[in-house]
């Protein structure tokens, strides 16, 4: 069965969703604070806006939301079944522009964590912070300049 919800609905849900400052950016801006990092957030100069930015490091991070962001096998990147043409192009547009500015970050030398939400639930948030400062502390001149975060194994996977 589908649940379908009438366009007034379905607008104030959409409203509500942030662009900045979500639950799961917030986690891991609280925990990388409490060990000890300090960042910017959303620099605008840097090519798509990263939610966290660690200049001593040379690391810019995203972190993605499954459904927006469409991470490849997981359970909440789901497609909803209403206007899936509109949808589909959304979700093209938003993995391209992700994939642009992953492009023009490593051209200017940063290193590149993507961190999914769902990896930051109860049971693996202690796990992925040790995974995010991990890669952090690799250093400005090691040579993964990309990874990722997330579940289902919640592994980095270096590219």
């Amino acid at each position: 069965m589908t649940d379908v919800v009438d366009k007034k609905t379905r607008s104030r849900m959409m409203a509500g969703i942030r662009a900045t400052n979500t639950k799961p950016e917030m986690l891991v801006r609280r925990a990388l604070h409490a060990r000890g990092f300090r960042f910017r957030i959303h620099d605008k100069r840097l090519p798509g806006r990263p939610d966290i930015v660690l200049p001593k490091w040379k690391v810019a991070i995203q972190v993605h939301g499954c459904f927006w962001h469409r991470h490849s096998g997981c359970s909440k990147a789901t497609n909803p079944s209403t206007n899936a043409s509109f949808w589909a192009e959304k979700f093209r547009a938003n993995v391209e522009r992700d994939a642009a500015a992953v492009e023009r970050l490593l051209e200017e030398g940063w290193r590149i964590l993507v961190v999914w939400e769902c990896c930051l639930d109860k049971a693996g948030l202690a796990k992925a912070i040790d995974m995010i400062e991990d890669f952090i502390k690799l250093g400005p001149n090691h040579p993964v300049h990309f990874a990722e975060v997330g579940k289902p194994d919640v592994a980095v996977v270096e590219a």
